[in-house]
């Protein structure tokens, strides 16, 4: 039997298929989407709930022309799949393949770059707006789910969209509650009725009847309008969207495709903005992912069969190392509040949640709140930890900034997913946080070279009496040695990992053992480095660098952040505010450009970030070199403390 599937290269060519073949090609979209994401990886519960809406969608409107913004965008696979990149879809958040977002530059049916939630509302009024100033009528949709409801961001949209009643379509994805009774013949009779031509045409007549009767005509209208919502809140919990200028249309099934183009249709011909509810359920129609959608929302390759996720055999990850130790202050410390903004499994704050259950607050999608909530606790004399990825700490900027810094506040902030975080692209690389939170007075800012010290720097955070944040990377730790005792570090003070002659590495974070392996490598070309694992970002240890400077002279700064106000920036100017303009200085890390999607390995040698590419510029700074005379190859001058606790089959030149 032929696929219906590898017959769609457009929507229009969706729109050639009978309506009553919809529903296979959704078990179609489904397989592919479940055999893809099982060897990439990839949003597989929140693509797989929006199927048969996102075919409803293209069947019913006629993208391009008609604009649809996808909130998040982490649910726009089977929008893919239906818009001629079906053939490469196989490419999905590989490097130099297809994005697992939308992207503009990619496709003209991905009307707006989305990668955070809630914009979705304020973009596609931006379009509605822009269209009727062309005096053009095309449709404009926003799908919103997956919990941006709850963005502020969001409300905003709403308001602003509501208040102006222009011609826009919010469909709301809901896929948070089962299927209510409203989902059912009676709701669907109602929304058949209020989304009619006819009944729209007799509200709108019978009340500019009563508008035209003297004195009594207004306040009947406004008690018409009283009568209506009454009874139709019996039905339907559409109120809220209805007091902020929209008309509401739902629930309805978000897997019943008859119902969802007859919806459609009808909706489409309403003028004014109107928000459609639609209830999915995610991870539909793959058993394990609508088990634990949860766990299935971003997953790593899986077994179909089994469900079971693929891993290599790796150290813990720096999140489970978070967790733990967070954990593990809680039972000595009453006074330490874990906060997350939906994300208490990414961030590894569920562990915590379920011990100390008191002490635990899931704000939902809203950082700015989540940061001031914690700002406010602290003023108090509680000890909050925010745990936020860094690409959405930079949506509460202005709170760390005003609510936090300002104060002189001990918030703690655990960055997770810092520096290259790798196939989720542009939207959710975390190359920026060192150069947004340095600039912040008050600020002590760490980054760990290993998992072990990663708990010494969330001990010294907690003991600092103002704003910290420790900033670590997406995946497995070193696989080093764990310390028993946790110690807090000294403020401002780096670590000397190597002794040498000719230049210094300088190393922030995760570039610290590229930076080391580097080092043994130039040894045997004759070029002798000292390594530094900084630690601190701010404040820097001025002494040390002053001292490298003046001895060697030579400096190369290594750092996963954008180079701009970055760690190497900092080193730069504590050099040009001193004096010491003399220094040759190389700084390695994200030039001024968006980082795309593709395997963290892959990128980091694009960028020179690896071992070689670390070795190249010191390289190139140093030139090259043949052993000074009466000068024999040493051993590698490694500390014992450091070499005791790498891998060896991490650093094989390491005995």
């Amino acid at each position: 039997m032929s696929s219906l599937l590898e017959k769609i290269n457009s929507p229009d060519d969706l729109k050639q298929i009978s309506k009553k073949d919809l529903q296979k090609l959704a078990e179609e979209i489904r397989e592919v989407i479940i055999k893809t994401v099982s060897k990439t990886g990839g949003h597989l519960a929140s693509n797989l709930g929006v199927v048969e809406l996102s075919i409803a969608i293209h069947y019913v409107f006629n993208a391009p022309v008609d604009k649809i913004i996808w909130d998040v965008g982490h649910q726009i696979y089977t929008h893919k799949l239906l818009t001629g990149r079906r053939e490469r879809f196989h490419t999905l958040r590989q490097y130099q393949g297809l994005s697992g977002f939308p992207q503009k530059d990619e496709s003209i049916y991905d009307a707006f770059n989305t990668g955070h939630s809630g914009t979705s509302i304020s973009a596609a009024l931006a379009l509605a707006k822009a269209r009727d100033v062309r005096g053009e009528n095309n449709s404009v949709i926003a799908v919103i789910g997956d919990g941006s409801m709850t963005a502020g961001l969001s409300f905003e949209g709403l308001n602003h969209a509501g208040a102006l009643n222009s011609d826009m379509i919010v469909i709301l994805n809901d896929n948070e509650m089962s299927i209510s009774p409203n989902v059912g013949a009676l709701s669907v009779h109602l929304n058949r009725i209020l989304t009619g031509q006819l009944f729209n045409k007799m509200r709108s007549e019978i009340e500019m009847i009563l508008k035209a009767i003297p004195r009594i005509g207004n306040p009947m209208v406004r008690f018409a309008e009283r009568v209506e919502e009454a009874i139709k809140g019996i039905f339907v919990p559409g109120r809220l969207f209805e007091d902020l200028g929209f008309q509401y249309v739902g629930p309805i099934d978000g897997h019943n495709i008859p119902h969802l183009l007859e919806t459609l249709n009808s909706v489409k011909k309403l003028k004014g903005s109107i928000l459609v509810h639609v209830v999915t359920t995610k991870g539909k129609g793959y058993t394990p992912a609508e088990r634990e959608a949860d766990s299935f929302h971003g997953t790593p390759p899986f077994d179909i069969e089994t469900g079971n996720f693929i891993k290599k055999n790796a150290p813990p990850s720096y999140t489970t190392i978070f967790s733990n130790t967070i954990v593990e202050l809680a039972r000595k410390d009453k006074k330490i509040i874990g906060i997350t903004a939906a994300m208490a499994d990414g961030t590894g704050l569920d562990k915590f949640a379920t011990e100390f259950p008191q002490r635990f607050y899931d704000v939902g999608i809203a950082e700015q709140h989540a940061v001031t909530f914690a700002a406010g606790l602290a003023k108090e004399g509680f000890r909050p930890v925010v745990a936020i990825y860094s690409t959405f700490l930079q949506r509460a900027y202005d709170q760390v900034l005003h609510d936090v810094c300002i104060m002189n506040l001990p918030v703690t902030f655990a960055i997770d997913r810092a520096g290259m975080v790798g196939e989720d692209g542009p939207t959710h690389q975390g190359l920026f946080d060192i150069s947004f939170l340095r600039s912040l007075p008050n600020m002590v800012l760490m980054a760990p070279k290993d998992e072990n010290e990663m708990r010494h720097m969330l001990k010294t955070a907690f003991d600092y009496p103002g704003p910290a944040a420790v900033r670590y990377p997406r995946g497995s730790g070193m696989g080093v040695l764990i310390d028993n005792e946790l110690m807090a570090l000294k403020i401002g003070h780096a670590e000397v990992l190597r002794a040498g002659e000719d230049v210094a590495i300088l190393a922030i974070g995760n570039s610290v053992f590229p930076a080391l392996e580097s080092a043994i490598q130039l040894e045997l070309e004759g070029i002798d480095a000292t390594v530094v694992n900084a630690r601190f970002v701010k404040p820097l240890d001025a002494g040390l660098i002053e001292k490298l400077a003046k001895k060697i002279g030579v400096i190369v700064t290594v750092e996963e952040n954008v180079l701009q106000g970055g760690f190497g920036s900092a080193v730069l100017e504590y050099l040009n505010d001193n004096g010491l303009t003399d220094v040759k200085v190389r700084r390695i890390g994200i030039p001024d450009e968006f980082v795309t999607h593709g395997s963290p390995k892959i990128l980091r040698n694009k960028y020179g970030l690896d071992v070689e590419g670390i070795s190249r510029a010191v390289r190139e700074v140093v030139g090259s070199r043949t052993l000074r005379k009466g000068r024999t190859l040493r051993k590698v001058s490694v500390s014992s403390r450091v070499s005791s606790q790498i891998p060896h089959d991490h650093f094989p030149n390491i005995r």
